[in-house]
């Protein structure tokens, strides 16, 4: 496994940039095309947003971001919090046959995240929320 890079931020929204240009800066590294690292980065930001507003509904907390090239050639991105248990993978997908005008506000994050990573787990470790996004690093 490569090196890990590592940043832990508050989990606000007003450290999206710093999160996102520490994935941005890592998925380059690793060799990404332009319109890969920017499908790496809008799935990330979907990702560390929601976080930065439900994470911790009653307090502050961090948010740890981890971006990492393992040995199946896959680099990948952990988001660590220790807020609210949230599992995305168990979030019921939107009910796309229902008329735009009468859709809930939302839900269309999770769904783009699936799509745009190859691969995405999450796992309730003690008391942290970790998401792990993995991308196939071309050979």
């Amino acid at each position: 496994m490569s090196p890990m890079t590592t940043l832990t931020l508050p989990a606000c929204l007003d450290s999206l940039p710093r999160g996102l240009a520490l994935v941005v800066e890592c998925a380059i590294a690793a060799g990404f095309p332009p319109r890969r690292v920017m499908e790496i980065e809008l799935a990330v930001e979907e990702a560390l947003a929601n976080i930065c507003l439900y994470a911790y509904p009653d307090s502050r907390g961090e948010v740890e971001v981890r971006c990492v090239r393992d040995e199946t050639q896959h680099f990948l991105i952990e988001l660590i919090d220790t807020g609210v248990p949230f599992d995305l993978l168990a979030w019921p997908a939107p009910d796309l046959t229902v008329d735009m005008a009468q859709r809930q506000i939302g839900g269309f994050g999770i769904p783009l995240i699936l799509a745009l990573m190859d691969h995405v787990t999450y796992q309730r470790e003690g008391d942290r929320n970790i998401l792990r996004l993995a991308v196939r690093l071309s050979l």
